[in-house]
């Protein structure tokens, strides 16, 4: 059973990688979550992603950090060395701030850290959006994304008709590709990518666990989930001088040149 939704998988992924290039703007109403009770397996997905800031979260450094929306709101960052974290949302209890996701309440360069959790999934223009965080965010500042991969198990279940107005499969869900090529516009350095999790753990699946570590080294890209930690990067205005230089050129002196009386 668990070959043949593999294949299955790799199936449906060379099918997104025919269809990667909808429109980015939506025009369609989308249900944003702001909790992870809402999604299927919510639990799950949460403990992926946490693992995975988790790794992270050491190396940050800065005074202020951003949590953008209500799932990133309940990612746990206390143990952080950026001790000022401003939560964002508009209906998760955690949220310390209500304000447009649009049009941010911010000085421009004003955080160090920017955590987005599962949010592209779910905004009607994710260019916008990230060109928001861009503009609040500092020069060399990291921002942490994750989100549902299309190309993945459980990305399949968006083709399931009783599924397919549920969370999360109701979301949009970008490839990890087509949004590094976003963050690569902006000028963002990709420091880390990775999918993972194959299938959410259930009472049903009691010898999977060796079958899903071993896809997830083999065939990463049908990882359910996906991570992605970019860098903003600056480009100095000044053009930098080549090294190498042209070598001088004899110039030819004229007949009539006079040196001197005999």
């Amino acid at each position: 059973m668990q070959v043949c939704l593999l294949q299955i998988a790799l199936n449906f992924s060379s099918y997104n990688l025919k269809n990667t290039m909808k429109p980015a703007r939506s025009q369609r109403p989308l249900e944003y979550p702001y909790t992870w009770d809402q999604f299927a397996h919510g639990e799950w997905v949460c403990t992926h992603i946490q693992t995975r800031l988790d790794e992270w979260l050491p190396r940050l450094f800065g005074y202020h950090m951003l949590k953008l929306g209500g799932l990133s709101c309940e990612l746990v960052t206390g143990h952080c060395n950026i001790q000022h974290q401003v939560c964002i949302d508009k209906l998760n209890p955690l949220r310390n701030m209500e304000a447009d996701n649009y049009d941010l309440p911010f000085v421009d360069k004003a955080f160090d850290v920017c955590v987005l959790a599962n949010q592209l999934d779910y905004t009607d223009d994710p260019h916008r959006l990230l060109r928001e965080i861009d503009r609040v965010m500092i020069d060399d500042g990291y921002l942490i994304l994750s989100g549902v991969n299309p190309s993945s198990l459980m990305g399949i279940g968006r083709l399931i008709p009783w599924r397919k107005n549920k969370l999360p499969w109701n979301g949009r869900m970008f490839t990890p590709l087509r949004i590094r090529d976003w963050l690569s516009l902006l000028n963002y350095e990709i420091v880390d990518t990775s999918c993972f999790g194959l299938l959410p753990a259930t009472r049903h699946r009691t010898c999977g666990v060796w079958f899903e570590n071993a896809c997830s080294e083999l065939l990463p890209v049908i990882g359910s989930l996906y991570f992605i930690v970019a860098r903003k990067r600056t480009y100095p205005l000044k053009p930098i001088k080549p090294k190498w230089k042209l070598k001088k050129q004899l110039s030819p002196v004229s007949l009539n040149y006079r040196i001197g009386d005999n």
